[in-house]
């Protein structure tokens, strides 16, 4: 059974039990806790009352302390289940806590016994039914509190309340078209008995990072000022489909304050850290080798003396999307921001996404997906449900601005607050925090699964004609199969390694935008592990080199249509070294057809090529041409001799010595796959060059 269905029966278990206890006294009379009415038990009265006064001393400090005045509220309650303003405060507390749904049955007692216990009764039974997706009685009671509000005080709180109740309205369609999704929890080796909450993940969900308040905090014991333990920030890896149990990854990610997990670039290398109290700031660690590298403040353009709260990398980590609370620039509460780094590598003035995006209301938990242009975040605003809804809204490169934030629908989204939601790069799985009575502690994390629109029936058509009442003629129609969307998007991944010694490298990983002869990333491997993933949306003919001090440069070419469905691509790399004899595929370079005429797209190679020629001034180099075997073998030959010939023209152009560069056509004389079929000769069809001399 599901995270959503099982939560709600749950909860409608409670209240039907607690329901049948009030309605033994469901016409009683308010009762209070004075001697007339328990005079026959005044050490039972002395005890209630004790509890009451360590009750309200909590309830009085405010909605943090109102969990712990629950129980002393609930020992005085056995004493006296009839008390208004004992149901008032805890119906209050309970809905201000993680099992907000108790709150109902206390709330409607309180409202039987006097229903002028409280100003805000009206209100918060309305909050109550709209957290139990009781629409109509929840919008009943939020205008019931309308009609109380005077002057100023109705000016104040009219926006509010009719957000409410437009939120209530918006709730009645969402639940009438679920989404189709498995909602799942991720299970004990990520969730505790504590809160655990704010999971981000690699675009190949092999790490996830994630937030805890445990006992064993780094920083030691609570904070006072929100009552609770100091949060940690946690890692697990994954393993054959299968989450190992996740470790507090300590100092010095993890110190004597809040550490809170916020963004994590896509192929797990660096990551963004909410650190502090309210006044916290926003930092940034990267992996180098097996440790995490202490968090470096990000600069001002990014924090101010308000509050940032959350931050993601955009793919190419080039860019943070980050959540303030500033008033300049400000649409409303809190708004999604961008800045992107300058031509020196720092952060630049950010910039707000703008109204198609914010909010009068607050937006929060910014989320970039892997394929670059696709946003999910947390709104109060547009056509939530109720507090925080998650939506998605997909950039349009071309006319330089946001789609209509789509809702992503009921179960994914309730009339809670839903917040911090992560997808991976394939599209089918999110990753968020959610409470659940049957969850493991206060607040889990769980995984979330799209399953795309239902399959229709296959239908079974009988065709009784006359002629054929004996044998009814049957036809079936099949149904039509059912695709699930997933992200246009190819996560190329693997390992860079010495060719000969096979030790992993750290080496620049560099993404070329072949058409526009554009760098537009540049990553690096992991030192200790040689590993690299690179996120590449669809859409584009993509060069992508590896480079080294002392090693050949690796290229690969990656042309990916926009119509191109998901994948995942594991190339593992081996570099040599520059030494005579070493042998290296150029795979960004590219020729008109039939001609030996370079076409624009090469230009990163050869520049690449010219570069290493340059810093190794001794080095002399073969280039060869290489064809595959269709047509003639002198034709073959005379064309690969000429492509060899038109490379080393462009090095000579550039300043490269004659002398040092020699040029051969191959033909078909040298196969590296078979010429049977369309991808073998493609491989074969190629440009070479070799090491002569150093």
């Amino acid at each position: 059974m599901r995270l959503e269905t099982l939560y709600y029966i749950t909860m409608k278990k409670i209240i039907t039990l607690l329901a049948i206890l009030f309605s033994f006294s469901a016409f009683a009379q308010n009762v209070e806790f004075t001697k007339d009415n328990f005079k026959d038990d005044k050490d039972g009265l002395k005890e209630a009352k004790k509890n009451v006064e360590t009750g309200d001393k909590l309830f009085e400090q405010g909605n943090i302390f109102y969990k712990q005045a629950i129980d002393p509220y609930l020992l005085a309650y056995k004493f006296n289940p009839n008390n208004a303003l004992l149901n008032y405060r805890l119906g209050k507390c309970y809905l201000y806590s993680n099992y907000k749904l108790k709150s109902i049955p206390y709330l409607e007692k309180a409202q039987s016994l006097n229903p002028q216990v409280d100003p805000q009764l009206h209100y918060l039974l309305g909050e109550a039914y709209h957290l139990d997706m009781q629409w109509d009685k929840a919008i009943s009671e939020f205008k019931k509190f309308q009609t109380e509000l005077k002057g100023d005080e109705l000016t104040e709180l009219l926006p509010d309340i009719n957000h409410h109740i437009e939120q209530c309205l918006n709730g009645k369609e969402l639940v009438k078209k679920p989404v189709r999704v498995f909602i799942d929890n991720a299970g004990p080796e990520i969730n505790s008995q504590y809160t655990d909450y704010g999971p981000v993940i690699s675009a190949d969900e092999s790490i996830m990072l994630f937030t805890s308040r445990r006992p064993t905090t780094t920083g030691g014991g609570t904070d006072p000022n929100i009552n609770d333990y100091y949060e940690d920030i946690y890692i697990s890896t994954r393993k054959d489909g299968k989450w190992l149990p996740a470790k507090n990854m300590g100092p010095p990610i993890n110190t004597d304050t809040h550490d809170a997990n916020s963004g994590l670039s896509a192929d797990g290398q660096k990551f963004l850290i909410y650190i502090g109290s309210n006044g916290g700031d926003l930092f940034e660690s990267e992996l180098k080798g097996d440790s995490w590298s202490k968090p470096d403040h990000m600069n001002k353009n990014i924090n101010t003396k308000y509050h940032e709260s959350s931050a993601c990398y955009s793919p190419d980590g080039k860019s943070v999307y980050f959540v303030s609370d500033k008033p300049d620039g400000s649409l409303g509460d809190r708004d999604i921001y961008i800045s992107t780094k300058d031509a020196k590598g720092r952060w630049d003035v950010p910039v707000n996404l703008g109204p198609t995006i914010n909010t009068q209301w607050g937006e929060e938990g910014a989320f970039i997906h892997p394929d670059g242009k696709t946003l999910y975040f947390s709104s109060q605003g547009h056509n939530s449900m109720g507090g925080y809804d998650i939506f998605k809204s997909v950039y349009d490169d071309k006319t330089k601005t946001w789609s209509e934030p789509e809702n992503l629908g009921y179960p994914v989204n309730t009339p809670d607050d839903d917040v911090f939601f992560v997808v991976s790069a394939s599209g089918k799985h999110g990753y968020y925090a959610s409470f659940n009575a049957n969850g493991y502690g206060e607040k889990d994390i769980y995984q979330v699964t799209f399953l795309g629109p239902e399959k229709p029936m296959v239908l079974n058509n009988e065709d009784n004609l006359l002629a054929s009442q004996t044998a009814p003629v049957k036809e079936t129609v099949i149904a039509p199969v059912i695709q699930i969307k997933e992200a246009q998007l190819t996560i190329l991944k693997g390992v860079i390694t010495d060719e000969a010694t096979k030790q992993p490298l750290e080496a620049t990983i560099e993404i070329v935008d072949n058409l526009k002869n554009e760098v537009i990333a540049t990553f690096m491997s992991n030192s200790s592990t040689g590993k690299y993933l690179v996120s590449l949306p669809a859409g584009r003919n993509y060069g992508i080199a590896v480079k080294k001090e002392n090693y050949l440069f690796h290229s690969e070419n990656f042309d990916i249509p926009n119509t191109a469905a998901y994948q995942e691509v594991v190339k593992d790399v081996a570099l040599k070294n520059i030494a005579v004899g070493s042998k290296i595929i150029l795979k960004n370079i590219f020729f008109d057809f039939d001609k030996a005429t370079l076409r624009p797209e090469s230009t990163n190679e050869l520049e690449r090529l010219t570069k290493l020629l340059n810093d190794v001034p001794t080095l002399k180099i073969e280039i060869s041409g290489h064809t595959d075997s269709k047509g003639a073998d002198d034709y073959n030959k005379k064309l690969s001799d000429s492509r060899a010939k038109a490379v080393v023209a462009y090095l000579v152009s550039k300043g490269i010595a004659a002398d040092r560069l020699t040029s051969v056509g191959y033909g078909e004389e040298q196969p590296i796959a078979t010429n049977d079929t369309d991808e073998g000769r493609q491989l074969n069809r190629r440009t070479e060059f070799k090491i002569l001399s150093k």
